[in-house]
């Protein structure tokens, strides 16, 4: 199968056009393409699918062509990928499956309808309003760190580190403990510090992440805007913009009234074919 490799600020994909839903995709196939020792390695598999052809993305087919059929490295679905709409987008673009224009581009997912823009190097994705709805925690190494809880359309759990908790030194090899009650789903867990001033942002907030499905990651886009909120929030702002700095790069987080634009970098990085030997 036909592949593009991309990443957003360091969370990478694999990109696989089936522009009419014929690929056969399984848990078990997209775990084996996402192994970074056997496969080809990613933090999931982005299927380029139209929407009328997705069984997920039907119901958008009349506000969007494109579905954006994500999946987590293990396998199981997300609902949304912040970083994954960008480089989609990305992806689109450079094909010349869609054209920008003046008009944000629309792209179906399992969350909705988000829109982006082109905004030189970087794209820009608007999403839902992260939702504020609870607290939580999350235990990790014998640590129990106090969290909100965060609906981007799929969910989070943003916890400050503590001062004079190292956030590198956290140990994210294996998932936090988090409270099934709260989220039968799971959660992407995120650990912040504040940062230090950033001219043209109200917030610096530094971020890492532990994804459900996927372990760790360099960059989640999803929860950089859960994050920024939460900074936003203890700021006494509404609204405003929030540089989320992740160990893949710089996100850019604009929370609006109505919704909030995820900006930053997607690139491609290499194109081939993809050959499987079948799974054993």
């Amino acid at each position: 199968m036909e592949f593009t490799k991309g990443h957003g600020t360091g969370n990478d994909f694999v990109i696989l056009p089936d522009p009419d839903g014929a690929l056969d995709l399984t848990p078990e196939l997209v775990a084996a393409i996402c192994d970074r020792r056997r496969g080809l390695g990613g933090d999931g598999v982005l299927r380029v699918v139209r929407a009328a052809k997705h069984a997920d993305g039907a119901a958008l087919a009349g506000e969007a062509e494109w579905f954006m059929d994500y999946w987590n490295s293990d396998g199981s679905f997300a609902e949304m990928c912040g970083n994954g709409a960008r480089v989609f987008v990305r992806y689109l673009l450079a094909n010349g499956l869609a054209v920008p224009s003046g008009d944000a581009l629309p792209v179906a997912t399992r969350a909705g309808v988000v829109r982006a823009r082109v905004e030189g190097d970087t794209i820009a994705v608007e999403m839902q309003r992260p939702q504020l709805y609870g607290a939580s925690a999350a235990a990790l190494g014998g640590l129990t760190l106090p969290g909100t809880a965060v609906d981007v359309g799929n969910p989070h759990l943003v916890c400050p580190v503590p001062a004079g908790l190292d956030l590198a030194g956290l140990d994210l090899t294996r998932a936090p403990d988090i409270d099934p009650a709260v989220f039968p789903a799971g959660v992407n867990v995120e650990f912040t510090t504040v940062g230090g001033p950033v001219p043209g942002v109200d917030a610096h907030v530094l971020m890492r992440v532990h994804e459900r499905g996927s372990a760790e990651t360099l960059s989640c886009g999803t929860g950089a805007c859960a994050v920024a909120a939460v900074a936003l929030r203890d700021a006494d702002q509404e609204t405003g913009t929030v540089a989320v700095d992740v160990p893949g790069g710089r996100l850019t987080v604009t929370v609006t009234p109505d919704s909030c634009w995820l900006s930053g970098p997607a690139l491609l990085v290499a194109t081939g074919e993809l050959t499987f030997p079948p799974l054993t």
